[in-house]
């Protein structure tokens, strides 16, 4: 009878983590709830829109050049990745302070997302996010050596997995994780499951730039231990904690443009 009960346990189990390795995706990139706006209610005067071909196929980039002159020479930029039930639709108004501070913002939306083509997973995201690197460096006016990477929540995957492809003077992640194996004890299967592990602890340790960690002290999707985690693991970290959970993270959006500004300022990137 014991060994009976075991290995119907044992079964159970076993369809249990085939369940989530081939739907953790689905819970991951929850792109078929995210309902994508009609262009004609953006404000998108200010956006220069393009298609980019990667291996999914065509994906949208939105460029917002700086508001502040440069003197005519080559102006710092930011590649920014948002948060899995997000689109880039969402971000500019939030983003537009970096083009006020004379940087300009290049938002990338992931395969499957919004108008985008192909299907979201850590493969084809990196890609998206190389080929989107390439069309911002051979721009006019953009200076190749003062690019910034910034990731929120899973964004923060995204540019750790573009910093082991392509060189930046920065990382920012905000409300990052460390690894996507981290979550797998929560579901009770092994970390070997996860297909797209996104392992941000493992390149920010390597990572030889200036990173600068955002995070709220009461996260309840990505615990606070995460975002301290990833500062020490930083050779040169600088953390910035907020009385804030993940969605509501930053709470202040003068202080968070403060505390951002002060950052790109020390390290010269403006």
């Amino acid at each position: 009878m014991f060994l009976k009960l075991a290995i119907s346990a044992a079964l159970l189990y076993g369809i249990y983590c085939g369940f989530l390795f081939f739907m953790q995706r689905h819970v991951l990139f929850p792109r078929f709830m995210i309902e994508t706006p009609p262009l004609q209610t953006q404000k998108t005067s200010d956006i220069e829109r393009n298609f980019i071909e990667t291996d999914s196929g065509k994906i949208e980039v939105w460029y917002m050049p700086p508001v502040s002159g440069s003197g005519g020479n080559p102006a710092p930029a930011v590649i920014f990745a948002h948060g899995n039930g997000e689109l880039i639709d969402f971000w500019p108004d939030e983003l537009r302070f970096f083009t006020e501070f004379g940087v300009g913002v290049l938002l990338v939306e992931y395969p499957g997302y919004g108008r985008s083509e192909g299907v979201p997973s850590q493969r084809s995201i990196t890609d998206a996010f190389v080929r989107a690197y390439d069309f911002l460096i051979a721009k006019k006016g953009v200076d190749s050596s003062r690019v910034v990477f910034v990731g929120r929540s899973i964004g923060g995957g995204a540019v750790c997995a573009l910093a082991e492809k392509r060189p930046s003077a920065a990382i920012i992640l905000m409300s990052a994780f460390t690894s996507v194996r981290s979550f797998s004890s929560k579901y009770l299967v092994p970390g070997l499951l996860m297909r797209d592990p996104f392992d941000n602890l493992k390149l920010i340790a390597s990572y030889d730039g200036p990173v600068l960690v955002i995070h709220g002290k009461n996260d309840e999707i990505i615990p606070f231990g995460h975002g301290v985690a990833l500062s020490k693991a930083a050779r040169k970290a600088t953390m910035v904690a907020y009385d804030c959970g993940h969605n509501d993270c930053p709470p202040d959006p003068v202080l968070f443009q403060k505390d951002i500004k002060i950052f790109l300022i020390k390290q010269g990137i403006i």
